[in-house]
């Protein structure tokens, strides 16, 4: 039996005519870049995850960083977040001039140490930036309270976690910027590249909106310098067919986690751990094991697809040497990427094809 990581065509098949209808109506509106379906879009998924504001962007990634800019955080500051996370995270931090600070995770979660992250600010930090990874909400919490303490910005990163709560809220309720990622095989993907940034600060919002679209407020006169971040209208309206099912994904996505844990109650490997505060939208299942690589061939062997995110971590990065990390800086993050595992837990799964992959992980020696 072959299982996928992801089936994106099984998705596509079951909203087909939903999605080809919205995509033929912006065909026929003339309306391409921004425009209504992307007024539309904001103003939902804002609702959806309870913020004020929602600005579309063109990727994930420019969500961080345009977050950043309109932050104020640039050459001279600092900004605290995790060595074990996609590349994107401390990429936009390098890419607006500030210096990335590494502090440690939570080996139970795999999310920042708020502990360790208040062990690293200097007079030099700005902001922290989080990472709700797997689709787990970091300790909103702890890190509010710890921004508040030193007077620090929050930006989280978001891109894996649409849908999550924090003590039954969500995350446009916290303090701080939140951004989004529509990444193809995110919970809720695009056809394409997309990105959105939540706020509930109108200032910040008007930035944002100059920032992604060559520092204009309209016309061709430029406030700043900016970018060209525009979310397609078509990808908008892809996403709104989606985000009118994702509450129902992110539900299937968690009984599968359940089936999981029951199947693998008594095998040898750690299974991901979540508090009862935290709404799980199970973005990936990802458990450990000491012999990671022979499990991942394992399952290969027997076609199912499975993922290491992430196999290095950043501060070892050839790209980010120059902030001279070294082995053992970060060990609980360090020992992650030997021993993380991703299996699938797409929504569309069959029981079958869960318990196959279950079946198979307990019968591993």
């Amino acid at each position: 039996m072959k299982v996928a990581i992801a089936d994106l065509l099984k998705q596509f098949d079951k909203i087909q005519d939903e999605i080809e209808t919205a995509v033929t109506d912006v065909l026929k509106s003339g309306r391409y870049i921004l425009g209504p379906e992307v007024q539309n879009l904001e103003e939902e998924i804002a609702a959806f995850c309870g913020a004020k504001y929602g600005i579309g962007v063109n990727s994930g990634t420019d969500a961080l960083l345009l977050s950043l800019m309109a932050s104020g955080i640039g050459k001279g500051d600092e900004v605290i977040t995790s060595p074990f996370t996609f590349v994107a995270t401390v990429e936009a931090i390098v890419l607006v001039g500030a210096t990335p600070i590494f502090a440690d995770i939570d080996p139970a979660t795999f999310n920042l140490d708020p502990e360790a992250t208040e062990r690293a600010i200097s007079s030099r930090t700005r902001a922290i930036m989080p990472v709700d990874l797997f689709g787990q909400m970091a300790d909103r919490e702890a890190f509010c309270a710890l921004a508040k303490k030193h007077g620090l910005l929050l930006v989280w990163d978001a891109a894996q976690a649409i849908g999550a709560t924090y003590d039954g809220k969500p995350l446009g309720h916290f303090e701080g910027i939140s951004t989004l990622s529509f990444f193809p095989t995110k919970n809720l993907g695009a056809c394409g590249d997309g990105g959105m940034v939540l706020t509930n600060e109108a200032e910040v919002r008007d930035k944002l909106l100059q920032y992604r679209f060559h520092g204009s407020g309209g016309g061709y006169f430029y406030a700043k310098v900016g970018y060209c971040s525009r979310l397609d209208a078509l990808q908008a309206a892809i996403l709104r067919v989606k985000l009118r099912h994702l509450p129902e994904w992110n539900e299937m996505r968690r009984q599968h986690a359940l089936q999981y844990r029951a199947l693998l109650a008594d095998s040898p490997l750690t299974l991901p751990e979540c508090s009862e505060r935290i709404g799980h939208i199970y973005h990936q299942f990802t458990l450990r094991h000491s012999r990671r690589d022979e499990l991942q061939a394992f399952l290969k062997k027997h076609e199912v697809d499975s993922g290491v995110y992430y196999p290095l971590a950043l501060h070892l990065q050839e790209a980010y040497s120059e902030l001279g990390g070294h082995e053992g800086d970060f060990p609980h993050a360090e020992k992650a990427t030997h021993e993380v595992l991703s299996i699938p837990v797409y929504p569309e799964m069959t029981k079958e094809q869960l318990e196959y992959v279950a079946g198979l992980i307990s019968k591993f020696e």
